[in-house]
């Protein structure tokens, strides 16, 4: 931009300054015509979208260019897309701060869309505004109000969640004009709805509907400014107030002398008021001091939270408050430190000795002066101004001993990012101001939804913020319009994206799928690193079997239970079991899982993997849980008959160990009707059966269970004695000792009677276990404490050690008794 002087489109409004800054010149053609179309703008300098507003008459066109439709353009005038319009009657028409378009028609349909290329979300507000009909709407940042032709209010507070809500009903009667705040700025979190209607004002949230009892009404038109302290009333005899949000103080009074209401009034920042006539824009300050700016063709306002932007078809115009840093800074006559500095950089390139002489009459106030020369900076749209701006503050930081470059070099990646999104190629005239609050990222996200790529790669790296979103977008819009077949597309997108950090190519394929273009999807999946993105696309494409292989492949269990759940309730249960029968860990997986919460499907699985005896197996574990004998037995047969056509000897066995379960239920039956003992024999085992039998005195019934069933000799035996042992029957021992042969051998006798406490009686058994060492005999008697019958042993045995080792651990007449049996063995030696 040309070195103008930076005072040439001030005015001063009251007691402040305001400046309408000249962005982009040309911007719409002619015959565009745009006092015939309904303009809504995005905020911080974003889209501007076109539509014909249907309330006035069309000259004829072609059929083609008669079509409805909603053109999306960028400030400076090019068109970023067209969305066709054959939907119904358009009642609102308004953007989000994430620059999401919102289509409100008559009959209550919204739509959302995002990316600013046709695509989007639908959603309905109901039955009443399909009923009454929409007749307009209001919108802020994050929702809107819609007024429905019988006056009720539908509010939607989200667009990724809407919840349309029925606020409380107005009065009856004719609304002249309306207006809203945003929860953000209201007590009670939810939104407020300004009505004019007759002479005053009714406040309407989700509980109440409340007069503000005003006078001088009907008001045409009502505007809240953007922090929703004060409301902007225009009269109907042509005045504008300005008045508190809360209706009880009055600020301002303009009277603007029109006879026609115009066409719109809104807020420039939170300063002043805005009113809008076809070609005509009065701008009303603080104390209702005002200045008039005329047009030759009709112009639109588009208001931001700090000024307006002004649309012709001539020129796209920002008109805010000056800064205060660009006033102190710029001000006709003004001596402040940081006006100094600037001049000393003019001074310094004229090679003028007075630049030392400012830098030096403002030290003390040197580091102030730079710090607003970098901020005013920020506030200019005029390259050259921003340039001298920094050039006097890298002046002025070089004279100071310390500073800290921070702030500047901030400044400067800034204004060089503010300064690419501005040029009449991008047409995102965005602010200083505007640009912090709506964030680097945000801004990135504009460009990407504007195809602008490679200037979105560029921010991100100068800014070093990750640009992964941008390559996947890129690559995504590639797939959608390419012409190429499949390979081809997925070889490029594979090439360009390969070493780039954080890709998900589990979006590109679901582009590709939505495309319809499933084979694309699946090759692109491929090159997804992560199972967990790949596998729910995988399944929603119906490529179960490749799911389940990626999710089997990642070895994480609960993403292969995810895909085996999908399976399960989706595909037949053979075709199913089919599926899992070659991959051992699904599976195993699914037995696992069935085992303990679905028993039938796992007998389905071993019926269709042809496993008789797991499957046997099963039946038998319920038998043992069921309660009544009946269905135990019921369940003992059915795991019978499982095994009952096989030649499989081991089945074979199984199904014979079967029936005799079967008949032990049967005789465990017997036993407890006739044993009123309190003792129960059902569910026990054989052996368990014999113990408790002979325990309690049922030997005979007991030999015959056991003859019955075959019972091995030595099981027998080994049953009978710690049943025997458990009720103390020391006679029924001493009558089993008499016996020549056990055929447990007479050891086990030993151990479990002097574990229960009889040495008497386990010494019995001493002498009978013959086939033992003398050593542990030896052992034997002295854990029954007798020492004397140990030396016996030993004696025998001529073993003199031991007979040593007993002297030392004898007592009373037994020290002389081993004593004597030490002497015998002697003379021997």
């Amino acid at each position: 931009m040309a070195p103008t002087n930076p005072l040439a489109d001030w005015e001063k409004v009251g007691d402040q300054f305001y400046r309408k800054t000249r962005i982009y010149d040309a911007v719409f053609d002619e015959d565009l015509e745009l006092e015939n179309y309904i303009i809504a703008g995005a905020p911080y300098g974003g889209a501007i979208a076109l539509y014909r507003d249907e309330s006035k008459l069309q000259r004829y066109r072609d059929p083609q260019t008669a079509r409805s439709s909603i053109d999306i353009y960028s400030c400076s005038g090019t068109r970023i897309s067209r969305i066709n319009w054959e939907h119904g009657s358009i009642r609102g028409l308004g953007w989000s701060d994430d620059e999401k378009l919102l289509v409100v028609t008559e009959d209550g349909t919204v739509r959302c869309y995002y990316g600013l290329h046709g695509d989007f979300s639908p959603f309905s507000l109901g039955n009443a505004a399909e009923e009454f009909g929409v007749r307009a709407c209001r919108f802020w940042s994050s929702g809107f109000v819609a007024l429905l032709h019988n006056n009720q209010l539908i509010s939607v507070s989200r667009y990724d969640e809407p919840r349309p809500k029925l606020l409380t009903s107005p009065p009856e009667g004719d609304i002249y004009s309306w207006s809203l705040i945003p929860p953000a700025y209201t007590l009670s979190r939810s939104v407020e709805v300004l009505l004019a209607m007759g002479q005053t004002i009714y406040v309407v949230d989700a509980t109440e509907a409340e007069d503000r009892v005003l006078q001088n009404g009907p008001f045409k038109h009502v505007s809240v400014s953007p922090n929703g302290r004060f409301v902007a009333l225009f009269t109907g005899d042509g005045k504008l107030w300005v008045v508190s949000s809360d209706f009880q103080n009055k600020f301002s009074e303009y009277d603007s002398r029109a006879r026609t209401s115009p066409k719109d009034v809104a807020w420039c920042g939170n300063d002043s008021v805005v009113l809008s006539w076809e070609d005509e824009v009065h701008m009303v300050g603080p104390n209702g001091a005002a200045t008039k700016h005329f047009y030759d063709g009709r112009v639109h306002v588009i208001p931001d939270f700090d000024g307006v932007r002004l649309i012709t078809n001539d020129a796209c115009e920002f008109l805010h408050k000056v800064p205060d840093v660009t006033e102190e800074v710029f001000k006709f006559g003004s001596n402040s430190p940081a006006s100094v500095l600037l001049d000393s950089v003019e001074q310094l390139e004229k090679k003028s000795p007075k630049a030392d002489e400012n830098v030096q009459r403002i030290r003390p106030n040197l580091l102030e002066a730079v710090d607003t020369c970098v901020r005013a900076a920020g506030h200019e749209f005029n390259s050259y101004w921003q340039k001298q701006l920094l050039k006097a503050a890298s002046f002025g930081k070089s004279v100071l001993d310390l500073y800290s470059s921070d702030d500047f070099v901030e400044m400067c990646e800034r204004l060089r990012v503010l300064n690419a999104v501005r040029d009449y190629r991008i047409g995102i005239p965005i602010s200083y101001e505007q640009y912090m609050r709506l964030t680097p990222e945000k801004l990135i996200e504009r460009l990407i939804n504007r195809h602008e790529y490679l200037l979105a790669i560029r921010v991100s790296e100068y800014l070093h913020l990750p640009a992964d979103k941008i390559y996947v977008h890129w690559a995504s819009q590639k797939v959608k319009t390419s012409t190429e077949d499949d390979d081809a597309i997925c070889e490029l997108v594979v090439q360009k994206l390969q070493g780039k950090h954080g890709i998900s190519f589990e979006t590109i394929a679901q582009s590709a799928y939505d495309e319809g273009r499933a084979r694309l999807a699946t090759q692109l999946l491929n090159f997804e690193p992560r199972a967990g993105k790949q596998v729910p696309l995988l399944l929603s494409m119906e490529e179960d079997n490749v799911a389940l292989d990626k999710a089997i492949e990642s070895g994480d269990t609960d993403l292969i239970f995810y895909v085996l759940l999908h399976l399960k309730r989706k595909l037949p249960l053979a075709a199913f079991f089919r599926t899992i029968n070659n991959r051992p860990v699904a599976s195993a997986l699914v037995q696992s899982s069935a085992r303990s919460q679905d028993v039938e499907l796992l007998k389905d699985l071993y019926y269709q993997d042809d496993r008789p005896l797991d499957g046997s197996n099963l039946f038998f574990r319920e038998a043992l849980d069921q309660p009544d004998v009946q269905e135990m037995t019921d369940k003992i047969r059915q795991a019978s008959r499982l095994l009952s056509d096989s030649k499989d000897p081991t089945l074979q066995t199984h199904q014979k160990w079967l029936g005799e379960a079967s008949q032990l239920l049967k005789v465990q039956e017997g036993l407890d009707k006739d044993i009123a003992d309190g003792t129960d024999f059902i569910g026990l085992s054989l052996n368990e059966t014999l113990y408790r039998l002979i325990k309690s005195g049922y030997g005979k019934r007991a030999g015959k269970i056991q003859s019955e069933f075959k019972v091995p000799e030595k099981t027998y035996w080994w049953i009978r004695l710690r049943a025997v042992v458990a009720r103390r029957d020391w006679g029924e021992l001493e009558d089993i000792g008499k016996a020549k042969k056990s055929p447990i051998g007479w050891e086990p006798f030993y151990n479990e009677i002097l574990g229960a406490g009889n040495t008497k009686l386990a010494s019995f058994f001493i002498p009978k276990c013959a086939n033992l060492p003398a050593a542990e005999r030896i052992e034997m008697w002295v854990k029954c404490g007798m020492i004397s019958k140990a030396g016996e042993e030993a004696l025998k045995a001529k073993d003199i050690n031991s007979l040593e080792q007993l002297r030392q651990r004898a007592s009373g007449s037994s020290i002389g008794e081993i004593e004597r049996m030490i002497n015998q063995l002697r003379p021997n030696k």
